[in-house]
């Protein structure tokens, strides 16, 4: 299948994003850049790669920072997503059949850019396995939907 692929960055991975964008152009995916302007931070990327997803704009989108953490956190903050911070290859593949996460953070201070697109590969060709995973996003969903409105 050949998913509408989001992305972003910051100042601090220009050159892995371009790798995985012509990376996934090279295999046919549709791209769109949403990356940081100049005077945005990681939060400001994260959200708005995150709210296309949960539009519908786009299946799945790849956010890049210094370690992939920080995009992770944010875009965990909009409503019906779940982004992972992924670090090796079998996180990947976890992070898709285990926890449905449309968005893959990664780090370019932590990992390498072929590292990284291994890493994507794995996570793009994995679809959520449902069965004993499928009562455990759904309960992700029930703390969402909790949390949504904190009392004062």
């Amino acid at each position: 299948m050949t998913y509408r692929i989001a992305i972003g960055c910051d100042d601090a991975a220009f050159e892995m994003k371009d790798a995985i964008i012509a990376h996934l152009t090279e295999r046919g995916y549709p791209v769109t850049d949403l990356s940081a302007t100049a005077d945005e931070d990681y939060p400001d990327v994260a959200e708005r790669v995150a709210r296309s997803v949960a539009r519908g704009e786009h299946e799945r989108a790849v956010l890049v920072c210094g370690t992939g953490i920080g995009m992770a956190i944010a875009a965990n903050k909009v409503p019906g997503i779940r982004a992972a911070q992924i670090p090796d290859s079998y996180s990947a593949e976890r992070a898709r059949k285990s926890n449905d996460a449309q968005i893959a953070c990664f780090g370019s201070r932590t990992m390498g850019v072929h590292a990284a697109l291994v890493c994507l590969d794995h996570w793009l060709v994995s679809d959520f396995a449902g069965g004993g995973s499928a009562p455990k996003v759904e309960k992700i969903k029930q703390v969402e939907s909790r949390n949504r409105v904190i009392p004062a």
